[in-house]
């Protein structure tokens, strides 16, 4: 396996640009699995003629699983990845790019085995089963992984509008041009 440096890999002209445009490309890879999982979820009623409940619904609540997941990871890359680029940026890089590392701070997510720990989660354990009680007990997973995917969405949509608040920001900054002289 290689070992991640984070963003900044040679060649880049703009060291925040490049890690712009990095973190950027993993929230779209985190938003193309969450929407994957959806989408899969929702071709599952194509089977729900064929397959009985007791297999399609825990097959629902493990592509939810996986999708969940899947972004909790790349989350945890990204705040990894920003982390190792921002410590090679001097200080006027690094204040640029102050509000995507206040979005990691402000919203951190749990590892893997916490969220999927019902334990450990007891307003979503309730709520799922609450909703199974009030559907069918094989939804009670399904409700306790939407939730955790709804969480990933919320929190990849907190990083975008941070994204984009830096990226107004550095278009607003006036570029010198060395050329001109």
């Amino acid at each position: 396996m290689t070992k991640d440096h984070g963003y900044l890999i040679a060649p880049f002209d703009n060291p925040v640009s490049a890690i712009l445009e990095g973190i950027d490309r993993d929230v779209e890879r985190g938003e193309d699995a969450l929407m994957l999982g959806l989408g899969l979820v929702m071709l599952s009623s194509i089977f729900a003629s064929i397959a009985p409940p007791t297999v399609l619904l825990p097959i629902v609540a493990v592509i939810f699983a996986c999708s969940a997941g899947y972004a909790r990871i790349n989350y945890h890359r990204m705040e990894h990845k920003l982390t190792a680029s921002i410590a090679a940026l001097d200080y006027h890089d690094m204040a640029k790019l102050k509000a995507i590392v206040n979005v990691f701070k402000q919203y951190p997510m749990p590892s893997l085995i916490d969220s999927l720990n019902p334990a450990k989660n007891l307003v979503r354990t309730w709520k799922s089963a609450l909703g199974g009680l009030l559907i069918n007990p094989f939804w009670m997973p399904i409700f306790y992984m939407m939730g955790m995917q709804i969480k990933e969405e919320a929190n990849l949509g907190v990083l975008i509008q941070a994204i984009i608040e830096v990226e107004k920001k550095l278009a607003t900054i006036p570029i010198k041009d060395d050329s001109k002289q």
